[in-house]
């Protein structure tokens, strides 16, 4: 039995694997609101105990960067170890990795339908791949292409400065600077983004605010979704222009990290904010902004893009990273 986790700042999710050949079947899964616990110890343990998995093989992937086994989660006062974790819960092994990068892992784990085509590319599309992922934050990573497989790798590309390509963005940029000392992609790529976004329009009076949004806005706990939602339902203009600039600007870091890690494999595009707005994300205003780099455009009009509706690619890439460890082993295997 394999233990795999996908460790975030809002939740947790913890499952169990049986694999069997080259499929991870699922045993059993629980998510866990992560701000209740003090660490990600006690979560797993609360599972081992619950469940009753004899399990003595783990991979996390957490929010964050890894190095040497270790973690200190960014959203969260938690520092993961992943020996601690192998001591403390009596596991033979525990692997520890960056969320995207299982997530990269995860990928070669799901099915066509779980993928939505923005673009279908070249038909000889082949070579490195990337991943981008807008949810709680803003995360990205690649997949190296040695001419027979993949091989995930994690960086902290979110967390770049960001870069306003038109005035309306620059003074978005002016706005949050305000607030912020630096402003990275994912102050406007990620669920507070979208929330930051929404208050430039509405307090520098680019757009008005109706009184009944103001009330649900107040009222909301999740005024993210709230916004993405009557976007989608056409039913407030601000929300509409918000999430037009949202789509634009994700489009645009899109077609930068795509660059960055050339992927003329293509680049995927992950996280819950994509696979809850396709129609969005299918408008003009994604893949004007992908392709909108100059002489570079011929090179991005071959790579396909494809949005990921599976929602557990992150626990099915941990999953599958354990299981190649087991394998084969690794330096971040306790």
């Amino acid at each position: 039995m394999i233990l795999a986790g996908d460790i975030g700042a809002t939740h947790s999710r913890v499952a169990a694997f049986r694999p069997e050949g080259n499929k991870l079947p699922l045993v059993v899964e629980k998510v866990y609101d992560s701000q209740d616990y003090s660490g990600l110890t006690d979560i797993v343990g609360n599972f081992v105990r619950s469940e009753g998995i004899p399990a003595q093989n783990a991979c996390f992937a957490v929010a964050g960067p890894v190095r040497s086994g270790r973690s200190k989660i960014s959203n969260l006062p938690w520092t993961i170890d992943s020996k601690d974790i192998a001591k403390q819960l009596n596991l033979k092994a525990v692997g520890l990795i960056n969320d995207l990068e299982a997530y990269a892992y995860g990928l070669d784990s799901l099915e066509s339908k779980d993928f939505v085509t923005l673009y279908a590319g070249s038909e000889e599309a082949e070579g490195n791949t990337a991943v981008i992922s807008a949810g709680t934050g803003l995360g990205e990573a690649g997949l190296l292409w040695d001419g027979f497989r993949q091989h995930p790798f994690a960086c902290e590309g979110g967390h770049c400065d960001f870069a306003p390509r038109n005035e309306f963005q620059i003074e978005l940029l002016k706005f949050l600077l305000t607030r912020h000392k630096t402003v990275s992609y994912e102050r406007v790529l990620a669920g507070p983004g979208i929330k930051n976004i929404y208050e430039f329009l509405r307090d520098t009076k680019r757009s008005e605010e109706p009184a009944w949004l103001r009330e649900q806005m107040s009222a909301s706990k999740d005024p993210p979704a709230l916004i993405s939602q009557l976007a989608l339902e056409k039913k407030a203009p601000i929300c509409q222009q918000t999430m037009s600039m949202f789509v634009s600007m994700y489009g645009a870091e899109a077609g930068n990290c795509a660059l960055k890690f050339m992927s003329l494999g293509g680049i995927f595009i992950g996280g819950s904010i994509a696979a809850k707005n396709v129609p969005l994300m299918q408008g003009p205003e994604f893949l004007e902004a992908f392709f909108d780099k100059g002489r570079m455009r011929p090179l991005l009009e071959s790579m396909p893009v494809k949005i990921v509706l599976n929602d557990d690619a992150g626990l099915l890439g941990a999953a599958r990273y354990a299981c190649i460890q087991k394998a084969f082993g690794s330096a971040q295997w306790a």
